[in-house]
């Protein structure tokens, strides 16, 4: 065989699918993506916190008491991202005893009241500042998910059906409207509160637990409140007895070190290479077909034959497969790699911790040899049916089902690395050679054994060995048999070595 001739039909396929403007479209998909994911976050991200009204004509404090407890969440929760981005990023020095730097966990009542008292987040901030480093991300404080505001006229003197009507008056209100005539929650407190304890909720969507929840504890409390208060113990007796409750201290690991939410990090790259090989086999096979069919209607492949041998013209096909493939890995996981790096936020702080399994030596050539090898062993397949095949739709017939084949495996192997599941499933298709490339790519993340990984790429040489033998004779005994479509006796003639 001449490397030559190789080469240069190798050259030849790759010029004819980079002529393509659908390979130019494919080859910007993720770029855009990830240049644009952001800024469509930013875009569609709800900002503005539910509206909500109370009117408590029982003459309680039961506004100010829901008012006070969404006050304490979205400062807890806010304390809560603060935590994680000073210890993200070690900036714990800034002032070693505030609470957002003792560590990440679960903040109690005199957590907050400590953060609020030293000055919230504009305090903490300015501390941060005078420490963080100039390519420190900025820190993007969570939105305030509630606004209380007070009771419109339209509710006064209203009861029955009267207040039903001028509560969904105010929710069917467009959000464009003044503030004063619309609402997301209205709550009315009885006169009769607490003899009678029905409080009237309305809601223009279905209420969130973590709004629900935090109103029955604030108007339970109340409610033993008045009733505690009533049974003669004095406000202050009543309070302590409200308040009496344990201090859960609730530690948790480091963004991305625990154990599943590591995992799922370190496994985002592996599982991306696995979905990459996916998606440029089945491009790459379209286009190598679509090649093929058009050698062979236009009469080119007699003229190919007479200057080359088919056995240079199925590694030159081959060997341009594997670039257009490799082509798309460097600009795809070259665009990943400027995102994480030259850019901030939380898509760069995502993928830079997921960089990490395969910044190793042994990770990168693991990572080269099966997609290799994987992308050898899917375009062999794909160059047999460029073989057997006169016309696109005819082709498609065949790819069909090897198409299938191919993809729900590994469909459900990703669905079950993501689960954190290392079951049967994904055992069994790191055995089996068609599959191989794909489970030990996505495996990578969540670590796979030195003597298994070896075993897998031993028994994938050996697949793609046999396949060349096997389906090379049907490549070489196909290729000039036009008009003929082979059943199942003429293929299994085909496998067999040519007479001499």
């Amino acid at each position: 065989m001449d490397i030559g001739n190789i080469l240069l039909v190798a050259r030849r396929e790759f010029q004819q699918v980079v002529a393509l403007k659908s390979f130019w479209l494919t080859l910007a998909l993720i770029p855009v993506a990830l240049a644009i994911g952001p800024l469509l976050g930013d875009k569609l991200k709800d900002d503005e916190p539910t509206r909500i009204v109370v009117l408590d004509r029982s003459g309680g404090s039961v506004a100010e008491a829901l008012e006070a407890r969404f006050a304490f969440e979205d400062d807890r929760k806010e304390l809560d991202a603060l935590s994680r981005f000073v210890r993200r990023h070690d900036l714990a020095k800034a002032d070693p005893a505030a609470p957002w730097a003792a560590s990440d966990r679960w903040y109690t009542p005199a957590d907050v009241a400590a953060y609020r008292h030293a000055g919230g987040l504009d305090a903490a901030l300015a501390k941060i500042n005078r420490v963080k480093a100039a390519e420190t991300p900025e820190f993007d404080a969570p939105n305030r998910d509630y606004a209380f505001a007070a009771p419109p006229a339209a509710l006064a003197g209203k009861d029955g059906a009267e207040l039903k009507a001028a509560a969904d008056a105010l929710l069917d209100a467009d959000k464009d409207a003044p503030a004063e005539t619309r609402a997301d929650v209205v709550m009315v407190v009885g006169r009769d509160y607490p003899a009678d304890p029905t409080v009237n909720l309305w809601a223009n969507e279905q209420p969130r637990s973590t709004f629900v929840q935090p109103v029955q504890e604030v108007l339970t409390a109340d409610l033993r409140q008045r009733l505690l208060t009533g049974s003669g113990l004095s406000p202050t007796q009543a309070a302590a007895v409200q308040n009496a409750a344990p201090a859960l201290a609730i530690s948790t690991p480091r963004p991305g070190g625990g154990a599943k939410e590591a995992m799922l990090v370190r496994s985002i790259v592996p599982l991306a290479l696995a979905y990459i090989l996916m998606m440029g086999l089945v491009l790459s096979g379209s286009w190598m077909l679509q090649g093929s069919i058009e050698e062979r209607s236009k009469k080119l492949l007699e003229s190919i034959l007479a200057c080359i041998s088919p056995e240079e013209l199925m590694y030159g096909k081959l060997l341009g497969a594997l670039a257009i493939g490799l082509s798309m890995l460097i600009v795809w996981l070259g665009a990943g790699v400027a995102v994480a790096f030259a850019t901030h936020g939380a898509i760069a702080d995502m993928i830079r911790p997921a960089l990490a399994p395969i910044s190793s030596p042994g990770a990168i050539a693991t990572l080269i040899f099966f997609f290799i090898a994987g992308y050898i062993a899917i375009s062999i397949v794909f160059v047999a049916i460029g073989s057997l095949a006169d016309s696109m739709s005819e082709a498609q017939g065949y790819l069909m089902p090897v198409l299938l084949a191919i993809l729900l495996p590994v469909t459900f192997l990703i669905q079950a690395i993501l689960s954190g599941n290392s079951g049967p499933l994904v055992g069994v298709l790191t055995w089996v050679p068609i599959w191989t490339p794909f489970a030990v790519l996505a495996r990578l993340g969540s670590g796979i054994p030195p003597l298994e990984l070896v075993g897998a790429a031993v028994l994938l040489t050996a697949f793609i060995a046999v396949e060349v033998v096997f389906l090379g004779r049907i490549f070489r005994a196909s290729l000039l048999a036009q008009g003929q479509k082979p059943g199942l006796k003429v293929l299994i003639e085909r496998l067999r070595p040519a007479a001499e």
